[in-house]
């Protein structure tokens, strides 16, 4: 009977760290099209002769350099996030 229950626990516990790898997997999937899209816009910026930022529903001129730099930071976050789930991601993986 307890062999049964330990099956069953360990069976459980499987089933949780496969979802919370799914759950992984949908954040590392957003945070990937959110780098692309900065990225993109990055490019963007240093082919335009102005640049603009939106601000609520709002568009202000802003400085190139200083939206430069912010896309640059923001892009480097990104990494560092994506970085940091596909560690967690084969964290799960080698615990399952």
């Amino acid at each position: 009977m307890k062999d049964k229950d330990d099956k069953e626990k360990k069976m459980r516990e499987i089933q949780i760290l496969e979802q919370n790898i799914q759950n992984l997997l949908l954040q590392k999937q957003a945070f990937q099209m959110e780098l692309s899209e900065t990225k993109a816009a990055k490019k963007e910026i240093e082919s335009s002769d102005e640049v603009f930022k939106m601000i609520g529903q709002l568009m202000i001129k802003s400085d190139k350099e200083k939206l430069g730099e912010d896309m640059s930071n923001k892009e480097k976050f990104l990494e560092l996030r994506v970085s940091s789930v596909e560690k967690q991601e084969k964290d799960l993986i080698e615990k399952i």
